[in-house]
């Protein structure tokens, strides 16, 4: 049964990320004609364009992305518990760990957006697609944490920072909640 656990939980988990990813990329107001961000939209697509049409969004946030993110995560969680032999009876238990399980993917994903663009600023020189959606993206985490501290001759240390403020922020929810 693990095998399987691990095969629900990487699916899932991936799907998850690339939900995720579109809110994001929306919330970001990266390039959608970029053709990272059309596999992205493409991916997503069908899920999302049906639940548009039930669900408005609100200003900027795409609360149909957010809500199937919810379902995503919840339905791992309710399979994953399944296949362990325990099933949920609360649903407000099941949206809660729902809610707790997007955190922590996001979190995930906005440091694996990190390291990637930090290996693409030592391979790549400028002309990848890919390389200008993820500065999109990461800019706004990244240009804060440059003014405060001071080049250190050519290195830009602002990705470790942040990573390790990710890696702090994710601990101390899990202090706080009992999860993660």
């Amino acid at each position: 049964m693990n095998s399987v656990m691990f095969l629900v939980d990487i699916l899932f988990g991936l799907y998850l990320m690339v939900v995720l990813l579109r809110l994001w990329l929306q919330l970001a107001q990266a390039d959608f004609y970029n053709p990272f961000s059309q596999f992205i939209v493409k991916a997503t697509h069908p899920l999302v364009g049906p639940l548009r049409r039930i669900i408005p969004s609100l200003g900027r946030l795409d609360t149909a992305t957010l809500v199937l993110a919810l379902l995503v995560a919840g339905l791992k969680l309710f399979l994953l518990n399944l296949i362990a032999g325990v099933v949920y009876t609360n649903p407000v238990g099941l949206l809660l760990g729902a809610t707790f399980e997007v955190l922590r993917e996001a979190f995930q994903l906005v440091m694996w957006v990190l390291i990637i663009r930090a290996i693409l600023s030592w391979v790549s020189q400028g002309q990848n697609p890919m390389e200008f959606v993820l500065h999109q993206l990461t800019e706004p985490f990244l240009a804060p944490i440059r003014r405060i501290l001071p080049p250190m001759g050519g290195l830009d240390l602002s990705v470790m920072v942040a990573i390790i403020a990710l890696l702090f922020l994710q601990k101390l929810m899990g202090d706080l909640m009992g999860f993660f």
